[in-house]
């Protein structure tokens, strides 16, 4: 069946986005505006874009059209966030989070979270987390009158030790961060312990096997 994105109403492209594009990374953002107050919230439109300089970036919407979102607000006022990782384990505190709470509230306080100090940023990052990136503004790209791309650039990531296999090399436990990912519909999550191995294969070897 063919979906025409240039007919369709917004909400149903959305769903059909949601519903293919799984599974999908969680943002979970800390980020504070002039006042120094904190908020936080997850996005699953995020991904990394790059790794020269180091850019994550995410979607974030607006509650209605021309009125953005506090997390995009303060990032634009500020230019600085934390991008903290979510796991199976502190998923539902995750999801408190994402209570849409009248302005001003501490989203981290109703959630039962507690704070760790970032190092190059203002925004501190959440303790639970066991992976966070310290990010600046890179730039944010305005995408009609509902969402803006926030794209940062990493300063620094912060890895619990115990996830950290061989710290000279960079290599991180990933499978046992058991990180989840955001799928279908309004409250489907994927979990990242269901692996298989596929590497990629060598030109020469295909050529080799295929001649």
């Amino acid at each position: 069946m063919l979906f025409d994105f240039q007919t369709l109403p917004p909400q149903e492209r959305y769903k059909i986005l949601l519903s293919t594009v799984v599974p999908r990374p969680i943002a979970w953002i800390v980020s504070q505006n002039a006042h120094g107050h904190l908020n936080a919230a997850p996005f699953s439109f995020f991904n990394a874009f790059g790794s020269n300089p180091a850019i994550v970036g995410i979607g974030i919407g607006s509650h209605e059209p021309g009125r953005a979102k506090d997390t995009r607000n303060n990032i634009r006022d500020t230019r600085q966030f934390v991008v903290n990782f979510v796991t199976q384990e502190i998923a539902e505190r995750m999801n408190v989070t994402a209570i849409d709470f009248p302005p001003g509230t501490d989203e981290l306080q109703q959630a039962g979270l507690t704070t760790a100090p970032s190092t190059f940023v203002k925004p501190p990052r959440i303790a639970e987390s066991p992976a966070a990136f310290e990010c600046e503004l890179f730039q944010i790209i305005d995408i009609g009158p509902e969402s803006g791309l926030v794209l940062g650039k990493v300063l620094a990531a912060h890895i619990r030790d115990e996830f950290v296999l061989d710290p000279a090399k960079h290599y991180i436990d990933t499978p046992n961060l058991h990180l989840i990912g955001r799928m279908h519909g309004s409250g489907w999550y994927a979990r990242t312990s269901d692996l298989f191995d596929m590497r990629r294969i060598p030109l020469p070897e295909w050529t080799e096997n295929n001649s």
